[in-house]
């Protein structure tokens, strides 16, 4: 069992959440117990997980995306009310990291992916945009197929690039509108959780492959790493929880 204000504090150590303006409050949420002894992490702070974090007596919800977003109704009621009723009547604090868990160089989105995808030199090259390189050069088929053996999702692939893939550059999320960065870095593909309309025209014009893998499938892996190093941090017992979303 560990205190929940010195776990807050030290993830606010390793992240550090000030530097960051972000689209929503960084750290504690919504204050459940005091005592710490089981973490759920998930993606989102959606039902289906505070459900499963009930089933697993949890105490504290660890999410990339939790709430009070800037521009969203600031009432409580309906699908919101819901949500935060169930961590007050189970005593579960809830506790959020977006930007700062995207940036990390070590526990972050996008340093995570990199592992799961096995880029080699992985490197931040401005805002949150990373750049890396293949163990071996690949067709723009298989890189498609390696996306999907390790997300477990099929990604749309666009765009018009080199006949072998081998630099690559991505961002984690929504983060189509920085394809303009992989670009400027000289790439041949990009990869990203979502995609909008001039994307597409951007890769095919631009000549880069655009790989988009789906904004939940590539946001799994930021949290699971922080949860973890809380539990070896803290001695609590930590669980990822993964609600599907195809998106």
């Amino acid at each position: 069992m560990a205190n929940r204000n010195e776990i807050l504090a030290k993830i606010n150590e390793w992240l550090q959440p000030e530097g960051y303006q972000d689209y929503a409050p960084n750290g504690l949420q919504v204050e459940g117990s005091e005592n710490v002894s089981v973490v759920v992490s998930g993606v989102t702070a959606s039902q289906a997980l505070i459900d499963e974090a009930v089933k697993q007596n949890a105490d504290m919800i660890l999410v990339h995306h939790g709430y009070f977003w800037k521009g969203e109704d600031q009432t409580i009621r309906g699908m919101k009310k819901n949500r935060i009723k169930q961590l007050l009547d189970n005593d579960i604090n809830l506790v959020a990291y977006h930007l700062p868990l995207d940036d990390h160089p070590e526990y972050g989105n996008n340093r995570q992916l990199a592992n799961v995808l096995n880029i080699q030199n992985p490197t931040p090259i401005g805002g949150l945009v990373w750049q890396g390189e293949l163990s071996e050069p690949m067709t723009p088929e298989t890189f498609g197929l390696h996306i999907a053996r390790a997300l477990h999702r099929q990604p749309l692939h666009v765009g018009d690039g080199p006949e072998k893939i081998k630099t690559v550059a991505w961002c984690t999320g929504a983060a189509q509108g920085f394809i303009n960065a992989a670009l400027n870095a000289g790439v041949d593909a990009y990869i990203s959780g979502e995609i909008s309309e001039p994307t597409t025209h951007t890769a095919r014009e631009c000549g880069i492959h655009y790989f988009t893998a789906g904004h939940h499938a590539t946001e799994r892996y930021g949290v699971q790493a922080l949860g973890e190093a809380l539990a070896r941090e803290f001695g609590v017992k930590h669980q990822f929880i993964d609600c599907d979303n195809p998106v």
